[in-house]
């Protein structure tokens, strides 16, 4: 027997009456909620708060609020970024769910882990910014290098993360045709 899902609640009462409101408080975990560069920690606190109710079709929408703690990398300095995450949710749970429209209402009873799952993963930011005017890497760690050799002898900075390019040399059979060779003239 598997365990009971977190967020499962059992909406027959909302069923049998029809226009009835129930005010949701809930707090479960879950796992597995990231996106690029940011995350919900593993065992963090989610919380739901909401009013479910009863529609003329039988189905039970689901209004109200996810919250949870996030944390993650800023784009552009790679310091750590948190914050906390609001997401607002109004959703429908019917017996027979739509796919990417509704949720699935079974034997009376709703799980609202994917809704939760849903609403924070749209909400957690793609590209975190540790403050709104980050200048990036301290030049002073990424020090600029020499000359570029095939720029002609032009002060162009040669990043030292590439450095190792540099060792590789143009040796092969089109080294002398250049970068573009075969490149569909």
């Amino acid at each position: 027997m598997s365990p009971r899902p977190p967020l499962l609640v059992n909406v027959a009462g909302v069923l049998r009456h029809l226009g009835t409101r129930t005010e949701l408080s809930r707090t479960a975990t879950l796992a597995g909620l990231q996106v690029m560069a940011a995350r919900v920690p593993e065992g963090a606190q989610i919380q739901l708060v909401g009013v479910i109710e009863s529609t003329a079709s039988g189905a039970v929408k689901v209004t109200g609020a996810v919250s949870a703690p996030w944390t993650g990398e800023c784009r552009r300095c790679l310091g750590p970024v948190e914050g906390q995450l609001v997401a607002e949710v109004s959703e429908v749970f019917e017996a027979h769910p739509i796919e990417g429209d509704t949720y699935p209402l079974v034997d009376e009873q709703i799980d609202l882990g994917n809704m939760v799952r849903d609403a924070l993963l749209l909400a957690l930011p793609l590209a975190p910014l540790c403050q709104p005017r980050c200048p990036g890497p301290d030049p002073e760690e990424f020090p600029v290098g020499q000359a570029c050799e095939g720029s002609g002898g032009t002060d162009r900075p040669v990043d030292p993360r590439w450095a190792q390019l540099d060792q590789l040399g143009t040796k092969g059979p089109d080294a002398e045709a250049g970068p573009t060779a075969g490149a569909g003239a």
